[in-house]
Order: C-alpha cells, then structure tokens, then sequence
C-alpha cells in the first residue's frame, strides 16, 4: 500500500530519478545532485512548496510538488499548484496516480484552497486524459519563457 508524505532530503535523489523517468525528464534531468538538494532545501524554506512522495514500504515510487498560492483574483482563491506529478514506469496503471491525485486534493482542502490547477506538457496525450478523469478541465492556455 502507498503512503503519501512530506520528501525528506534523503528521497531526493529517488525523486529526480523519478523525474528523469519518462521522455521528457530524461532529456532535462540532470545526475548532479547538489542543485537538487539546495532547491529541496528552498522549498522547505518557503513554507508554502511543499514535495510529497508515494512511499511503498521504504521505496519512492511517485511524487509531486504542491504549491499553496493566495491570491486576489477569483474572489481572493487560494489555490494549489500542482506540478511535477510523477510516478514510477513500473508502477504505472494500478491506481497510483489517482490516488496521488486524491492526496494532493485533501492537502490542498486542508490548507483552504478553493482551487486546484495544473500544467501539463502539450505532448502528453496521456495524462491529458487521466488529467480529465479526475475532474481536470483544459481552461487555459500556458505559456512559458526561459530565463537561463
């Protein structure tokens, strides 16, 4: 059975290994892990970003980053970000991500978010889908500029 929890320092690298799990992260993940941990340990900083993973009994087999944003727009929503939803390719299709999904949404609930929003990559036609079945709606269009 998956539990969700709060990423320690220590499951980092098994969450950038989970990140470089797939087409895209395999081409933008880098094996260095130094700038990993100091982003980890900014996140935890910030107090708002949090880093879960699904733990199956001590192995790191999903994730997810969820960012708690109050606002003024939308009757002054505070929402929940979520990016960087991952889960292992050999664990894929048993209800993993549903139920990381339902996760994130109770913390979301929990912290007062009235909204839950995401971004997905255009070419994942996949998780377009599973994105729809859990209540998703494609409203918007994203846009993104590098800065490095």
């Amino acid at each position: 059975m998956i539990h969700f929890r709060p990423a320690t320092e220590d499951d980092v690298p098994a969450i950038v290994a989970l990140l470089a799990d797939d087409i895209l992260g395999a081409t933008r993940e880098r094996r260095e892990i130094d700038a990993y941990l100091a982003a980890f340990r900014t996140m935890v900083a910030e107090g708002n970003n949090h880093l879960i993973v699904g733990d199956d009994d001590g192995r790191i087999v999903a994730t997810y980053q969820i960012t708690f944003i109050s606002g003024l727009s939308l009757k002054a929503a505070r929402r929940a970000q979520v990016e960087a939803v991952r889960v292992a390719s050999t664990f894929r299709g048993r209800g993993i991500g549903a139920a990381l999904m339902a996760d994130a949404e109770a913390r979301a609930r929990a912290a007062g978010c009235t909204l839950m929003q995401l971004t997905t990559n255009k070419t994942r036609a996949d998780a377009h889908r599973f994105y729809e079945r859990r209540g998703f709606t494609p409203t918007h269009i994203g846009y993104k500029r590098d800065l490095s």
